[in-house]
């Protein structure tokens, strides 16, 4: 089958959620039995997300081959079986820059280098390479529409419905029909400019997604209205509500027919959608039959967006055992000024997640000071693994100032340190030990428990480990070593036999967590929270 092509676009204002309505998409065209895939266009002239902080962007999200990408690409591993590459994820800064090195080569023979053609057929290029191998392509354009910075990409796209032809692409549009309380209705003003600016582009919506509220559903009326003034069918306005859980999303979709609509406009075979891993899935987040309470020790935590997939990580190791998870936010460096106490009591877990720099390490190491003595589960992830060793060469093996050469230049045990191949490096972007790695795990060890196996693989996004010349001195004391990367016998993963569960890793498992196969360690680092809960 030819492959078919979805474009989303925004309008109005940022943040209605084009990437779950994307990722949304996807998973009810694979309901019905279609190969999909996804791919995000973001406008910005950065090469990657890689670079930038997460206040400015959330998470940066790590493919198998050790793409830095958006954090949508999360949603669209999370929502479909599409597994992504950093092919899925188009920057402006990766297409001028491959346009420019074009031009450095002579590829143009002499011609004037222009936004038309160059640019947008670079674009147009990078969509048809994640074309192979599946049915349907869905493409979500970073920024809305108006922005100045994606007027390239909205040209692009434009022209890729005459290059494969009217019948194999759609537009769907995402737009606020937000309700006014002086007012006391909705309003579609918003929408219809935002429309009318995409039509001035040359792109004419097919499927308009109107974001509102609970409370304020789209009337017949008000459908009627913008289908109208729009110039679109009535039954493919969609109403794109707030939902309990963003797992309800495609069941929502699904009873107003998106699926259906969609695969009428895409001339797709019918087929019947089966959706029963979707309602089981909601089913039990909103009907758990336990709950457990786990705190969070971030440094980012005003931006919850920085910690996306961890996030959703553990709602699905939740999931896992039916339990709903409430996440208590701890601020470190309010640790590290005020102490722990008043913020731990009361948890049944405490996970300690990645990041970069010095600022609140000391409240980090108390809190897994507090989960190790006090016998409280514990999961540490890339950071959160450094910090448990630090803590443990500190407290338990008697090395006084342990540090890591990240925080300390010359600390007088340095049991975390730069990789050996990292010492030379000095640009920032895409330099890290970044992707998929194998690990070898111990036998009988929690690790291998969780896992039901011996070796694994997962994705990394670091550049210290834990330093091997103290191996010794940790492994005596009782710290077992219970995975490691066998090429350079580099520590991944570390667990106190003696603890009820105390386990932490150098990579990053909230990246390959999925609702309907939690990952491993997240529910077994779930079940042990309730197992606390349950003896306390």
């Amino acid at each position: 089958m030819t492959p078919k092509f979805v474009f989303v676009t925004g309008g109005v204002i940022s943040s209605l959620g084009k990437g779950l309505a994307a990722a949304s998409i996807g998973s009810l065209l694979e309901a019905r039995g279609f190969r999909v895939t996804l791919q995000k266009l973001d406008p910005y002239i950065n090469v990657d997300a890689g670079t930038m902080s997460p206040y400015q962007h959330g998470e940066v999200y790590v493919t198998d081959d050790g793409g830095e990408t958006d954090l949508d690409l999360g949603h669209y591993e999370r929502f479909t079986s599409a597994r992504m590459t950093r092919a899925n994820n188009v920057t402006a800064g990766k297409v001028y820059g491959a346009v420019i090195e074009k031009e450095r080569r002579g590829d143009y023979l002499g011609r004037t280098v222009q936004v038309i053609p160059h640019i947008t057929d670079e674009i147009k290029a990078s969509i048809r390479k994640v074309a192979t191998g599946v049915d349907v392509v869905i493409v979500e354009i970073g920024g809305t529409v108006g922005d100045i910075e994606g007027l390239p990409f909205l040209e692009a796209v434009r022209q890729f419905k005459k290059d494969v032809g009217k019948d194999n692409v759609i537009y769907v549009h995402l737009t606020l029909v937000p309700f006014i309380q002086a007012a006391a209705e909705l309003k579609t003003k918003a929408t219809q400019h935002s429309v009318k600016e995409l039509r001035a582009i040359g792109i004419q919506p097919d499927v308009l997604l109107c974001r509102t509220d609970k409370e304020h559903p789209l009337t017949p009326s008000i459908k009627s209205k913008i289908a109208l003034f729009c110039d679109v069918e009535e039954e493919a306005v969609i109403a794109a509500r707030d939902v309990d859980t963003i797992y309800e999303v495609p069941l929502a979709f699904h009873e107003q027919g998106l699926d259906e609509s969609i695969g009428k406009l895409l001339g797709l075979p019918p087929r019947p959608a089966d959706l029963g891993r979707w309602e089981e899935i909601v089913r039990r987040i909103k009907a758990p039959r336990h709950r457990v309470r786990i705190g969070i020790v971030g440094k980012y935590i005003e931006v919850k967006d920085s910690y996306k997939s961890l996030s959703e990580a553990l709602c699905h190791g939740g999931i896992a055992n039916e339990a709903a998870v409430d996440v208590v936010w701890l601020d470190a460096e309010r640790l590290e000024r005020e102490g722990l106490h008043g913020h731990v009591q009361g948890l049944d877990g405490i996970l300690v997640p990645g990041g970069f720099g010095d600022r609140g390490i000391e409240g980090k190491i108390q809190a897994i000071r507090h989960a190790r003595e006090e016998r409280v589960p514990f999961f540490g992830i890339c950071l959160g693994m450094q910090c448990a060793v630090i803590e443990y060469a500190r407290h338990v093996c008697g090395l006084s100032g342990a540090n890591s050469t990240e925080f300390d230049p010359a600390p007088p045990h340095n049991v975390i340190d730069l990789l050996p191949e990292q010492r030379g490096v000095t640009a920032k972007g895409g330099t890290m030990r970044l992707g998929l790695y194998p690990i070898v795990l111990g036998e009988g060890s929690r690790a291998s428990r969780a896992y039901g196996q011996g070796a694994i693989r997962e994705r990394h996004r670091h550049r210290y480990e834990v330093n091997n010349e103290y191996l010794g001195a940790l492994q005596d004391q009782g710290l077992r070593i219970s995975g490691v990367w066998p090429e350079k016998q580099l520590v991944e993963i570390v667990e106190l036999p003696d603890h009820p569960w105390f386990v932490a890793g150098q990579f990053h498992p909230e990246f390959r967590s999925r609702p309907w196969e939690p990952h491993p360690l997240f529910a077994a680092f779930i079940q042990a929270a309730l197992g606390h809960q349950a003896s306390a």
